[in-house]
């Protein structure tokens, strides 16, 4: 997919950006529109499609022969189009400390981090061990776009954030990460201690935690 992503150029781009305006549209209906040949957009949806960008998707029967393949966008292609939902968040955040205030502020985070642990604390139920749950937050955090790991060390553990999904939110709202830090400390237990060593808000490279037993 990536290397086609990239290249998105000429015809492809406009089978992409056509499709976005449709359901669906047969090879020789985009042929037709764009002036191209049924082989040459064949090939350029087949290209697409190898990078899982279009799908094809069966049309209804008429009763008169093979029915014409119909493509769509695939899921993945939505991410080739503009997402604001970063500033939509910042907006937000600003928009609540104005017309709210700082203590409502506060109570929006709190509220989210109590649904965060709720979910992790149901995760975590039957970890047999320290390390269990570690790795299986880490798998937590990994699936909400942190790129986390768990690794073992001498006498602890680290829980490693490569990528903050939320870094725009987290620079207008220093909340956010004072309690995950807090999050992370109950989710995991009163057996172990909980330190953030390494915070890309304060120049780090990553966010890292280290978790010692008590």
């Amino acid at each position: 997919m990536a290397d086609v992503a990239a290249d998105l150029s000429g015809a492809k781009r406009r089978i992409i950006e056509r499709l976005k305006r449709a359901d669906s549209a047969t090879a020789p209906e985009l042929a037709a529109e764009f002036g191209l040949t049924d082989t040459a957009i064949r090939q350029h949806l087949e290209a697409l499609e190898t990078a899982e960008l279009v799908e094809r998707v069966a049309a209804p029967s008429s009763g008169r022969g093979r029915p014409p393949t119909h493509w769509r966008l695939a899921p993945a292609a939505g991410t080739l189009f503009a997402d604001r939902h970063a500033d939509l968040t910042v907006d937000l955040i600003a928009s609540i400390r104005s017309a709210l205030g700082d203590e409502a502020l506060e109570q929006v985070v709190r509220t989210r981090a109590e649904r965060q642990l709720a979910n992790y604390q149901g995760a975590l139920v039957g970890a047999a061990t320290v390390t269990e749950k570690v790795q299986r937050l880490a798998q937590l955090r990994s699936s909400e776009g942190y790129l986390a790991e768990a690794i073992e060390a001498d006498g602890h553990l680290e829980l490693v954030e490569h990528h903050c999904p939320i870094r725009g939110a987290a620079d207008s709202c220093s909340g956010l990460c004072s309690a995950e830090l807090e999050l992370f400390q109950i989710a995991l237990g009163p057996e172990v201690s909980v330190a953030r060593e390494q915070h890309l808000l304060d120049g780090g490279q990553r966010c890292a935690y280290t978790i010692t037993p008590r």
